[in-house]
């Protein structure tokens, strides 16, 4: 389980949660019900985790809870 900040909220449009990860940009999933969309993020995190490492990005480390100003 990744400790990264996420996002939850219910899409109308999309008949499904969404699921945002605002620390990875353009880390997002989705899922019918709250408890499939947090397993799909999951699996899209670890992803994303893969995908900048063969490309030689930098993987941001878990900062935890966000705060904006």
């Amino acid at each position: 389980m990744h400790r990264y900040e996420v996002i939850i909220y219910w899409s109308e449009e999309d008949d499904a949660y969404i699921v945002e990860v605002p620390e990875l940009p353009g880390c997002m999933a989705d899922g019918a019900t709250y408890e499939e969309a947090l397993r799909n993020v999951e699996v899209i995190i670890d992803e994303w985790i893969e995908t900048a490492k063969s490309m030689g990005r930098e993987i941001p480390a878990p900062k935890g809870r966000l705060v904006y100003a």
